[in-house]
């Protein structure tokens, strides 16, 4: 029983994940940015193999960060204006 709630874990993450992905993609946001959510997805995607459900957590409030336009700071500036 057990087993089928994690293969069901497995799914969910894994559509959120293409999800995510997709959505960092068309994000109007320098490239800095999208770089850096793309690390973030693709650190996530490696904690999924080895703490599922902690890296549903992580991609859940990832989502709600971007959904808020809650951004990482380009790196390739220095955050004057």
């Amino acid at each position: 029983m057990e087993r089928d709630g994690q293969l069901e874990l497995y799914g969910l993450v894994a559509d959120r994940l293409k999800e995510a992905h997709a959505k960092v993609r068309a994000l109007q946001v320098p490239e800095g940015v999208r770089m850096a959510l793309s690390r973030k997805l693709l650190v996530i995607t490696s904690a999924a193999k080895h703490d599922l459900a902690g890296a549903a957590k992580r991609l859940e409030r990832l989502m709600n960060d971007i959904d808020e336009g809650r951004f990482p700071q380009d790196p390739d500036t220095d955050g004057s204006p």
